[in-house]
């Protein structure tokens, strides 16, 4: 690969943001949908082979995830975090991580 990347950070925050929206429909249902999309950072790696995207959302919180303390907060979305590494040339998903706080 030489020293330069073959897809610009808008690319390949398009990338992340098909993967994920093909991530969400396949594992959700329509009812339950994300809210809130937003990029959160981006990152070309040292070695300039892959971009790190961040992509923030909001999901709803399910009744079966921490019903009382979304109810002593008033609270009916968390805010997620997902990074995408997205290879530089070719756009491919080489891996997607939860981003813990």
């Amino acid at each position: 690969m030489s020293s330069t990347t073959s897809i610009d950070v808008r690319s390949a925050v398009e990338a992340a943001r098909f993967y994920l929206q093909q991530m969400i429909d396949d594992l959700t249902d329509s009812g339950n949908p994300i809210q809130g999309l937003r990029l959160e950072e981006t990152e070309l790696s040292e070695d300039r082979k892959y971009w790190l995207i961040t992509l923030g959302f909001d999901r709803p919180l399910g009744d079966h995830l921490y019903p009382l303390q979304s109810v002593a907060v008033n609270k009916k979305y968390e805010r997620e975090y997902r990074i995408f590494k997205i290879d530089a040339e070719t756009k491919e998903l080489k891996s997607m991580k939860i981003r813990e706080l």
